[in-house]
């Protein structure tokens, strides 16, 4: 039986699986080895620097929650829909949630950069025009939701709270966000 050629891309999508079910602290050589059923020498040949490959790791998660959140997205309630996406990956996937949380975010250095990072652009315009609040003002309401639903899914993602009770926050944070951009948008001098 001629023997296995283990190629990168095994190795990272070893890496993965295991990153997504065991965590992060779990992609390990000889985990990754086992997964792949092989020695370490090869998973070292490919992995002499372990930083390079728990970036490519993250880079694969990104992409496994975009598409989650993609299919999870209700396009008639883009906005609400959204967070409760990011909610629900917390519950079903939460070691990925985890990596999303804490995989390093590189030349981020305000809140400003990470919503521009993180979400996609023509949503603030949809806030906006939703709404009938500015630009700015939507991008801060969306800001805030991105923090907020953050904080509410890692509590989901860590403890056996119903999802109807996290989804009921989340409506209850958002209608307090709005109301605090409508309030502005009244001390501005623009009445709806």
């Amino acid at each position: 039986m001629p023997k296995q050629r283990i190629t990168k891309e095994m190795i990272v999508d070893a890496a993965f699986e295991i990153a997504k079910t065991e965590g992060m602290e779990q992609v390990l050589i000889k985990n990754i080895a086992k997964k792949i059923g092989c020695s370490v020498q090869p998973v070292y040949t490919y992995c002499a620097n372990m930083e390079g490959l728990r970036k490519e790791v993250e880079k694969k998660a990104c992409e496994v929650i975009r598409a989650f959140i993609e299919k999870h997205i209700v396009k008639e309630d883009l906005f609400h829909s959204t967070g409760q996406a990011y909610v629900r990956l917390a519950k079903e996937n939460p070691h990925l949630f985890r990596l999303f949380l804490l995989h390093k975010r590189e030349g981020i250095s305000s809140l400003d950069e990470l919503l521009q990072s993180e979400t996609n652009p023509a949503v603030a315009g949809f806030i906006a025009d939703t709404f009938s609040i500015s630009l700015e003002q939507a991008k801060q309401l969306h800001l805030n939701l991105l923090i907020y639903t953050i904080g509410i899914g890692t509590i989901f993602a860590s403890s056996e709270i119903c999802a109807e009770e996290i989804f009921s926050q989340q409506e209850y944070a958002f209608k307090a966000f709005l109301k605090a951009s409508m309030d502005q948008r009244k001390e501005n001098g623009h009445e709806t």
